[in-house]
C-alpha cells in the first residue's frame, strides 16, 4: 500500500511529522525521500499545532565538529556532525529557517556564512563593502524564511571606527551600505557589543556587553539610533534581549537572582516574572557566580533557555499546552549519546526550527 500511495498525499501524511521522524522517513526509498523533501519545503498545514523549537548547542570553539540538538517534545538529544565545514567558526545567529550564521573565525575582518546544520549545507555571504574587524550583526527573520542581515560599527583596517551601516538580503549577491551612525554608536557597538541581537516593531536592539548593561536600537524604517537603559544595569552580572510573539522587548537578567523584565509605554521597564530560587541554584550547581550564564529566547516568543556549558542542564522557561500558561522547568544538559559519555564544552545556544529543505 505504501509504495503505491501517490506522492501527494504521503507529502501532506509527511508534513506532519517531526522533524526528526522526516529525517528517518527520507531514508527510506527514493520516493519517500522526494516526498519528505516535499513536505520540508511547503509551509505547514492550516490548523496544524507549531511545534516548539529546538535548543542548538554549539561549539564556541572549532575543535568540536559536532553540535548537539535538544528536541523539546521528546526531551531527547541528538547529535550533528558538523564536518561539512572545513574552517574555524564562531556561531552568531539563526536568521530563522532552520539556518545558523557562522563567522569565519581564522580571519581578523568579518567574513560571514550561512549553514544548514540538519541538512549539512553551508553557502558563503559576498564580503562586504567595508572590511571591518568585531563589528556588531543583527539579523531579521522575515515571511517565508527569507532574512536580513545587519552590520554595524566595527574597525577598519586604517584602524578608524567605521561609523555605518551594511545590510544583506537573503538570495541577494552583495551588501548595501544603507546609512551612517554617530561614531559613539560605532565605538560602543565595536568595543561592547557580542552580537546579542533581536528585533521589535521595527527596531534592531543590541545590548552592551560593559556593566552597566545598556541597550542601543536602530530603527530600520528612519534609519534612527536611539537609547535604552538596563533594569538593574550596573548589579547584573548577565543580561540579554528576548522579544514575545506581540513583539514587546524584554531583558532577562542574573545577579542574586534571575529577573525577567518587559518594557512598556514611556520606555519603562516592569517585573514580570522571577525564575524559581531552587532552579537558579542547581543552575549554578555550586558556582556562585551568574556571569557565566547565557541565555537564548523568543524565537516565535516560544520559549527561554538558561544555560551554561553543553553537558550541564538548563533552566526553561516555556509555554504550557495544558493550561496555556508559562511555567519554569529543568531540562538536562547532554553529557551522554546514546549511552556513549561527553567531555563537557563552552557552547552558544540558539532556538530553531529543524528545516529540512535547501539552504536559502
Amino acid at each position: 500500500m505504501w509504495s503505491t500511495l501517490p506522492s501527494d498525499p504521503l507529502s501532506v501524511i509527511f508534513s506532519y511529522l517531526s522533524p526528526d521522524c522526516l529525517a528517518r522517513a527520507k531514508s527510506v526509498c527514493k520516493n519517500w525521500c522526494a516526498c519528505a523533501n516535499s513536505a520540508a519545503a511547503a509551509p505547514p498545514p492550516e490548523g496544524r499545532q507549531t511545534q516548539p523549537p529546538w535548543f542548538i548547542a554549539l561549539p564556541t570553539r572549532f575543535q568540536k565538529l559536532v553540535c548537539y540538538a535538544h528536541n523539546p517534545l521528546h526531551n531527547y538529544w541528538h547529535t550533528l556532525p558538523l564536518d561539512f565545514i572545513s574552517y574555524p567558526f564562531r556561531p552568531v545567529a539563526s536568521p530563522g529557517g532552520g539556518l545558523v550564521l557562522l563567522r569565519l573565525a581564522s580571519s581578523t575582518t568579518l567574513q560571514l556564512a550561512i549553514c544548514n546544520p540538519f541538512t549539512r549545507q553551508l553557502r558563503h555571504l559576498p564580503m562586504l563593502n567595508t572590511a571591518r574587524t568585531n563589528p556588531a550583526v543583527g539579523v531579521i527573520e522575515s515571511p517565508n524564511s527569507s532574512y536580513r542581515i545587519y552590520v554595524a560599527g566595527g574597525m577598519s583596517e586604517a584602524a578608524s571606527y567605521v561609523p555605518t551601516l551594511e545590510m544583506y538580503e537573503s538570495g541577494g549577491d552583495k551588501w548595501r551600505v544603507i546609512g551612517a551612525m554617530p561614531v559613539e554608536y560605532a565605538v560602543r557597538l565595536t568595543v561592547w557589543t557580542a552580537n546579542e541581537s533581536v528585533h521589535s516593531n521595527g527596531v534592531l536592539y543590541w545590548i552592551t556587553s560593559a556593566r552597566a548593561y545598556s541597550i542601543m536600537g536602530f530603527e530600520v524604517e528612519t534609519k534612527k539610533w536611539r537609547q535604552l537603559s538596563v533594569p538593574m544595569g550596573d548589579r547584573l552580572e548577565f543580561a540579554a534581549l528576548l522579544v514575545t510573539r506581540k513583539g514587546q522587548l524584554r531583558v532577562v537578567g542574573g545577579g542574586g537572582g534571575v529577573w525577567v523584565w518587559e518594557l512598556g509605554e514611556d520606555d519603562k521597564w516592569s517585573v514580570i516574572e522571577t525564575v524559581p530560587l531552587e532552579l537558579g541554584m542547581r543552575l549554578l550547581g555550586g558556582n556562585g557566580s551568574w556571569g557565566n550564564v547565557k541565555c537564548v529566547g523568543g524565537i516565535d516568543g516560544g520559549a527561554v533557555y538558561l544555560y551554561r556549558d553543553v553537558g550541564e542542564g538548563m533552566v526553561v522557561w516555556r509555554g504550557c499546552v495544558e493550561n496555556g500558561g508559562w511555567q519554569w522547568c529543568w531540562v538536562e544538559g547532554c553529557s551522554s549519546v546514546r549511552e556513549n559519555q561527553l567531555h563537557n564544552f563552552p557552547i552558544k545556544g540558539l532556538l530553531l526550527h529543524p528545516n529540512l529543505g535547501l539552504c536559502a
